[in-house]
């Protein structure tokens, strides 16, 4: 196990499974499926698999430029989570084109309404853009609802606070809220 892993301390746990082959993700979206677009940072996919899975979220879709499922530092974040999840790549734009418009698209942007005080469908997509530079543009337009995660620290002046949220972070508290308000 030493000679095999990556870590400084390997697992005592080894597990060889047969990479399934994923569908198309379904058009028909009936319960949370969350949208994840251009996720580079392997840490970053394997914890949303994990917040996911720890939320019931059955789905996650991926934009083709997401870091790859099987990167081994995604398969460690999600702690076997990737098991349990469905997670399929596709053509983000064509995908969400295809979804029935009455299925809400939330878009988690610095400048949208504040998650705790706007309505959450149950039944809706929740779309995640990348690290570095937020939702893509050619996405944008497929958002129904623009939301954010408001800071709790009064404004102290231009860069006395951070910037933004982790991917990652924005994911599990966002999803956190949509389970929340579910009861």
């Amino acid at each position: 196990m030493e000679r095999i892993t990556a870590l400084s301390s390997p697992s005592l746990a080894l597990a060889i499974a047969e990479i399934p082959i994923m569908p198309i993700p379904p058009a028909v979206i009936n319960n949370l499926v969350l949208v994840l677009d251009d996720i580079k940072d392997p840490g970053n996919l394997g914890t949303i698999i994990r917040i996911s899975d720890w939320f019931g979220i059955e789905s996650v879709i991926c934009s083709e430029n997401t870091v790859d499922l099987y990167n081994p530092k995604v398969i460690q974040a999600t702690m076997g989570s990737m098991l349990r999840v469905k997670v399929t790549y596709t053509n983000l734009p064509e995908f969400l084109s295809s979804i029935d418009p009455m299925i809400k698209i939330y878009g988690s942007f610095p400048k949208g309404e504040n998650i705790y005080s706007v309505s959450l469908d149950q039944i809706s997509i929740i779309l995640i853009g990348s690290e570095s530079s937020g939702i893509s543009r050619e996405l944008v337009s497929k958002v129904t609802d623009k939301i954010s995660i408001p800071s709790f620290v009064k404004a102290r002046g231009a860069g006395d606070q951070a910037e933004s949220l982790n991917a990652s972070v924005a994911a599990g508290i966002i999803c956190s809220e949509f389970r929340r308000r579910k009861g």
